[in-house]
């Protein structure tokens, strides 16, 4: 029909668990310290059904106290599951707010599960004429599709959203009826709720038993057509299997009612909405809302409805009625800014004045150089501070106030303008407070321009506060001052060809937009100071973070040199290799096939071969071929060998080897990555465009992609300065050690030592792959390796690399004690810290489930080790500097890569400088266990390391 209208019912404890595990490695916090991640994942897939469906009729479905039902029949159903996160926990009636707000109707009954409320609604709705969508990634719902219900799962990892209807549930569980998934999951049973179902059959057996015997009891009734084993177990647990189908039968007859008024979409509270993003600072979530909940939107998504095409299993099922956000007589706002409980610049009083030449600007002049803290905003061309120009540069040193001076166009003209603004800029006794100052030193370098005295760097301020939270302006003002600022679309719009330049924008504009930047970021920076103060981590931010600023402008500015003809020669050579290796693939497997293809892999190795009993799959039902699941079969199987190293080869190549001559800067001819001290919670720095720091050095083809890495010229070398050990000999330090401590003042080669000590034979005796089991325990403990990953790791069966570990901890006592004490003391304090007072906080070392708490538990043990060693090598870097430039030098420092530095050296000033940068960084910080750097010098990045 035409005009059938569509029930979406929501399985909500399904996609909020969902969503929080799908951001498990990188948790949304906010800056109360609360994990938002399972409240943003249950939003998201609510908004994209709204926004992508529009349906007629919706409502959420939750579990409540669990099926008293299944509970009395198997004592042991869902006995395995874990306790729920208290994320989780606390989400749950805030989901149930918003829900209310929007006047969505939420679900639940005492001893019933969201399953069968789920399954009776369905069948109700399709008695009366609707289609049902059964929005959950629970498989368990096949057995309710029909003509008219559906399951619809929702899009992840990638993958786009898919709709099961009864083709795709004969496809996908090998039945002829939707209601054979009961049998199904009758005779394999669901691990994820404990149900048993018989044992020893599996997905493959239970279909083929489905194909011959069309249930579970036409199985039971001919067990005399089985042989052997199967025979045996089929028959001794037919109980087992009945039980098994009760429990995993969904009850469509539950007392709840299908109500058509109280189900139908109606406008929301939206005021009730945003409070409650707000205080859960959902910036982007309150835009999202914003923009589906009114007219113009609703017009626009209306009007282009045909073009947007759809997914094939999409346009299969969905319905094609009429859609109205609001019900038949619901009103939508007008716009959008009056639903926004933010002030903005049309709110609070402001003065913001561009100065003009002459008098105005010599009365600006004398005013800026009587401050002793002023934030200051630079407006460019371009994000790319290589090439950008200055547009204008805006200044404020009291809230609500600022100055804004224009540029002129071209070089030479700005620099006669900037020229009037250089002694502030020189300035030690003026504090220069700005939002991403390494920006803004590198644009100002290019007009010659060295910004001197305190640095007061918000963005920087936040990260030491809230590492874990976003630090970008407009996220700060909206958290902090409650305001949200002028959208730069707002002004040359959307990226793209028609997106303006900020020279585009009228004056007034630029005025309003600059100023307000400046403005903002100076009163962060007040607010931050206190912050900083009370985390006591302002000595870690004035004497570490902050100085970095500088050197890493110097370093990003510099640059290294690249050898770009090697790389095309090296591309060559990774061609053949790649060809050699797809052949000998397509040898081992019998056939010629897409390798890059995930699905065409995983059919040839798991289909094909039958290289694994039961191969792991992936959500969408296809066979995982994923680097955890193939790298832990590789010692096995040839083929699967070939296919790594046939992933690495390609990876190296689209990565680094074709990636990098791209990247080298046209108007320097080197290649300049771009530092980030804001993104590792550990205080590590990450690389970015290109990323130096991961290029792989465990190949032989990864290390040669060092060799491209060249000096300036022949007057240079590369030298690379790298840190022996340095995690292990912070936490020997830390943990105290002793046995540990001598071995390394006494030189010992730190593996083959511990290998001496825990196989108990002398030091000299030690074989090769002892010390490397020794090497990989003594790295894994730092990250809590378990005997299945020491396993993993190398050729040890899982009880001998348990016995390694208990070995390992017997003979170093006071650093399984420091292990425990550091668990402790973030269970106490909430954080742990390295030894410049650095925090990693961690919210989830209480948490009641013991995946997310054991996560929490490993980082209170690295973070502060890895944190500490990131602390260390920075405190080196500004020494190093600071030496560099007071003492003239030629020779320059251009890339951090963790624990190693690498240097421009000027070949007259090579035996000075190997001495001073041995003895800084060897002098950053005084451990219990001195450290040591080793050189190493070449006419390349590989030959220096």
């Amino acid at each position: 029909m035409a005009d059938q209208k569509r029930l979406f019912l929501l399985d909500a404890y399904a996609l909020i668990f969902r969503g929080y595990y799908a951001l498990i490695k990188n948790p949304r916090i906010n800056s109360k310290g609360m994990d938002t991640s399972a409240i943003m994942g249950f939003v998201n897939s609510l908004f994209d059904v709204i926004k992508r469906e529009k349906p007629d009729h919706l409502a959420v479905c939750f579990d409540k106290d669990g099926s008293a039902e299944r509970t009395e029949l198997f004592a042991e159903y869902k006995a395995n599951r874990l306790e729920t996160p208290d994320a989780i926990r606390v989400a749950i009636p805030i989901i149930q707010d918003i829900l209310k707000a929007m006047h969505i109707p939420c679900i639940e009954v005492s001893g019933l599960e969201a399953d069968d409320i789920i399954g009776t609604l369905a069948k109700q709705a399709e008695k009366e004429g609707y289609k049902v969508y059964m929005v959950t990634p629970d498989k368990d719902f096949g057995q309710l599709v029909s003509e008219n219900i559906f399951m619809y799962r929702p899009s992840r990892m990638g993958n786009g959203v898919e709709i099961w209807g009864i083709p795709e549930i004969q496809t996908r569980f090998g039945v002829e009826r939707p209601e054979q998934v009961i049998d199904y999951l009758g005779m394999m049973g669901d691990a994820s709720d404990n149900i048993p179902g018989l044992p020893g059959v599996g997905d493959k057996t239970a279909k083929k038993f489905i194909a011959e015997f069309g249930s579970l009891e036409g199985l039971l009734a001919n067990t005399d057509k089985l042989k052997g084993k199967m025979k045996e177990k089929v028959e001794e647990y037919a109980e087992l299997g009945r039980l098994s189908r009760k429990l995993a039968t969904i009850c469509v007859t539950c007392n709840v009612t299908f109500d058509d008024k109280d189900y139908e979409l109606s406008e929301p509270d939206s005021e009730e909405v945003q409070k409650i993003f707000e205080e859960l600072e959902f910036r982007r979530l309150k835009e999202q809302f914003l923009r589906i909940f009114s007219k113009e939107t609703e017009n626009a998504v209306t009007e282009g409805k045909s073009e947007e095409p759809k997914p094939k299993k999409e346009q299969q099922a969905a319905g094609s009625g009429q859609f109205s956000l609001f019900g038949s007589d619901g009103d939508s706002p007008a716009t959008l800014k009056e639903f926004s409980s933010r002030k903005t610049i049309n709110d609070v009083a402001h003065v913001y004045q561009s100065v003009s030449p002459g008098m105005g600007m010599k009365l600006f002049l004398q005013n800026l150089m009587k401050q002793t803290k002023v934030c200051f905003d630079t407006e460019t061309t371009s994000l790319n501070p290589l090439v950008a120009e200055l547009v204008g540069i805006a200044f404020s040193w009291e809230a609500h106030k600022g100055f804004y001076i224009p540029f002129p166009e071209g070089l030479e003209n700005a620099q006669e303008s900037i020229e009037q603004l250089r002694p502030f800029f020189e300035a030690e006794h003026i504090e220069k407070i700005g939002q991403n100052l390494k920006y803004d030193i590198k644009v100002l370098h290019k007009y010659n321009i060295t910004v001197k005295g305190r640095l007061f760097d918000t963005m920087l301020a936040h990260y030491l506060i809230n590492p874990d939270m976003r630090h970008n302006m407009d996220v700060l003002s909206e958290t902090y001052l409650n305001y949200t600022p002028i959208s730069i679309t707002e002004l040359i719009g959307k990226k793209g060809k028609n997106q303006l330049s900020m020279r585009d924008v009228s004056l007034d504009k630029q005025t309003e937009y600059a100023v307000e930047d400046a403005d903002i970021t100076f009163q962060l920076a007040n607010q931050f100071a206190k912050e900083l103060r009370e985390a006591k981590t302002q000595e870690l931010f004035r004497n570490i973070e902050v100085p970095l600023v500088s050197v890493l402008a110097d370093m990003e500015l510099e640059g290294i040199n690249l050898d770009k003809e090697f790389l095309h020669s090296l591309s060559k050579d990774l061609d053949e290799d790649i060809k050699n290796l797809e052949v000998k693939i397509y040898q081992e497997a019998g056939e010629e096939f897409n390798i890059a293809s995930p699905k065409q892999l995983g059919e040839i190795l798991f289909n094909k071969l039958k290289l694994v009993n039961k191969p792991k799959k992936t959500k969408t039902g296809q066979y995982s071929t994923s680097e955890d699941v193939l790298s832990s079969l590789a010692k096995e199987h040839d083929i699967i060998k070939d296919v790594l190293n046939y992933r690495g080869l390609a990876k190296l190549k689209s990565t680094y080897i074709d990636a990098l001559p791209e990247q080298v800067e046209e108007s320097t001819g080197r290649v300049h990555t771009d530092y980030m001290q804001t993104v590792a919670a550990t205080g590590r720095l990450s690389s970015n465009n290109p990323n130096l720091q991961n290029i792989p050095i465990r190949t032989e083809r990864g290390r040669q992609v060092r060799k491209a890495f060249i000096p300036r010229d022949d007057n240079y070398l590369l030298l690379a300065a790298d840190y022996s050990q340095i995690e292990l000999r912070i936490i020997a330090s830390l943990s105290k050690e002793t046995t540990m401590i001598e071995a390394f003042k006494k030189g010992e080669d730190i593996h083959a030592s511990t290998a001496s000590k825990v196989f108990n034979v002398p030091l000299e005796e030690v074989t090769r792959d002892q010390r490397s089991n020794a090497k990989t325990v003594n790295f894994g403990i730092i990250y809590g390796v378990s005997a299945f990953g020491l396993s993993n790791q190398t050729d040890l069966s899982r009880t001998e690399a348990k016995e390694l570990i208990d070995t390992y901890y017997k003979t170093y006592p006071k650093l399984r004690n420091y292990i425990s004490d550091q668990i402790d003391f973030a269970r106490e304090h909430g954080y742990v810290q390295t030894v410049l007072g650095r925090r990693r906080y961690l919210k989830d070392i209480n948490g009641s489930n013991a995946i997310v708490r054991g996560a929490a538990e490993r980082n209170a043990v690295n973070a502060p080790i890895q944190g500490s060693a990131a602390d260390i090598i920075k405190i080196a870097m500004i020494n190093i500097h600071k030496k560099l430039t007071e003492g003239n030098y030629k020779s320059k420092m251009l890339l951090q890569v963790h624990d190693e530095l690498v240097f421009d050296i000027y070949k007259p000033e090579l035996e000075d400088l190997k001495v001073m940068i041995k003895t800084e960084m060897e002098n950053a910080y005084e451990l219990l266990v001195p450290l040591d750097v080793e050189l190493g010098i070449g006419k390349n990045w590989l030959e220096a390391h």
